[in-house]
């Protein structure tokens, strides 16, 4: 029985009983939406981890790609970026590796940390040399034997998309690798993607792993101009109706979303996303909001996260410095992390069912920023390190921040209501003393 199944039978796996509990919501109501695909928890059957639910009622989650390239293929490297976005707050990683022994890398980062972990089978296909169908699903079994979590599938590119995509006019037509590799499935055997004309073998090898399935956005915008249109919105139907197959395989499965899309259009998609799947749980890289800002697009793409996460979006692929440029170092992945949980959170001050639950960590901030309480705002700091760092960098002990030292809003605006409290205190006291002295002249 997988996750789905026994939750539609009115069970409450351990996995449910834990996420509830470290979500503050009631495991018979996330059963429920577990059942109904609303919510999934990723866990292999062959890997023991801390499991975190992705969906509606739960907190806004965040991954973060890692990998190595053929030109970059150190697997320490790729093991110590895993540790370090874990230690950042990293809910999951998704090892993204195209260089070098990729199995080596892939088991090494499962051994490393204790948080799920997500891969794309159709990478490893590619650098085998075996971009066919038995080596997409050999690839696709092979890692979940090794324990993957949760695999991306871009079952949404096929021939029937390949139609949309040939009618639009995209600047920078298909930016996913993954989606990409399809492409040259395709257009060299002249045969439909394999993960999608034989969806339902796909789905008996997630069953037998109890892998949660991604459904890639293969057909994402990668730049402003090609946002919101019909190739994009073509792949969000498809990925609903396969996303309703799942369920009624007992498969768990969310979709995966664009990409590069102007602030004014991320609802509609988000939206749009989340009606035709049926309220799955929607993965977003980003959306990134503007082409022009290389170096930040870690911002950018927390901006679009924002937007999206207000929205309906479920889960955020953290974007890093490096992105467009180079291959992220563990610092880059550290920093991207740090904005993307920033994201999250602002997302989740503002959703129904989470919102409560996340501004009380806001409103304690508040008391002790009011408070001057120094150790308890690092305590409470989304990364304590740094504030202490900017805290203490010139040297200087003051009780108050040292932009503000003796003009300290808090403290003077303090002062003034101590005194007008003494004030009041003193009338009250005259008056209590004016009417003795009254009943003392009338007595």
């Amino acid at each position: 029985m997988t996750l789905i199944e026994d939750a539609k039978k009115g069970k409450k796996p351990p996995e449910v009983e834990t996420v509830a509990r470290r979500e503050g919501v009631d495991p018979d109501k996330l059963a429920r939406l577990v059942a109904r695909g609303r919510a999934v928890i990723p866990r292999n059957l062959r890997r023991e981890i801390d499991p975190i639910g992705i969906g509606e009622t739960l907190t806004t989650k965040v991954n973060l790609n890692l990998g190595s390239s053929r030109g970059l293929a150190d697997p320490g490297a790729e093991v110590e970026k895993a540790v370090v976005a874990m230690e950042a707050g990293a809910d999951t990683v998704m090892d993204l590796s195209t260089g070098g022994d990729i199995d080596e890398i892939r088991r090494r980062v499962l051994d490393a940390v204790a948080i799920p972990v997500g891969t794309v089978p159709i990478y490893q296909a590619e650098v085998a040399g075996d971009l066919t169908s038995q080596g997409l699903f050999d690839a696709l079994v092979q890692q979940a034997k090794d324990g993957v979590d949760f695999v991306t599938v871009h079952v949404g590119v096929n021939l029937n998309s390949l139609e949309r995509l040939k009618a639009s006019h995209r600047i920078m037509g298909v930016v996913s690798r993954g989606g990409s590799l399809t492409l040259k499935y395709m257009s060299e055997t002249g045969e439909d993607n394999p993960y999608y004309a034989e969806f339902d073998h796909l789905l008996d090898i997630a069953r037998e792993h109890e892998l949660t399935l991604s459904l890639g956005d293969g057909l994402r915008p990668g730049c402003i101009e090609d946002a919101s249109d019909r190739a994009k919105y073509m792949e969000f139907i498809m990925l609903g109706e396969l996303v309703d197959r799942a369920r009624r395989a007992g498969v768990q499965a969310m979709v995966e979303g664009p990409g590069h899309v102007p602030a004014d259009e991320i609802e509609t998609s988000v939206k749009a996303m989340k009606y035709v799947t049926d309220g799955a749980p929607v993965y977003l890289l980003g959306p990134i909001v503007t082409d022009v800002a290389p170096g930040y697009d870690h911002i950018t793409a927390a901006i679009g996260g924002v937007i999206a996460g207000m929205s309906g979006a479920d889960f955020l692929c953290a974007t890093t410095p490096s992105e467009h440029l180079d291959l992220p170092t563990k610092e880059d992945i550290f920093e991207g992390t740090v904005v993307t949980r920033i994201a999250a959170h602002a997302c989740d001050l503002t959703k129904p069912g989470v919102r409560e639950r996340a501004r009380h960590w806001d409103r304690k901030m508040a008391v002790a920023r009011r408070d001057l309480d120094w150790p308890a705002q690092f305590d409470l700091a989304i990364n304590p390190a740094i504030a202490r760092k900017i805290r203490h960098r010139r040297g200087v002990d003051v009780e108050t921040c040292t932009m503000c030292d003796e003009l300290c809003a808090i403290r003077l605006a303090k002062e003034a209501m101590d005194r007008e409290e003494m004030k009041e205190e003193e009338k009250k006291r005259k008056k209590i003393e004016t009417n003795k002295r009254t009943k003392e002249i009338e007595g």
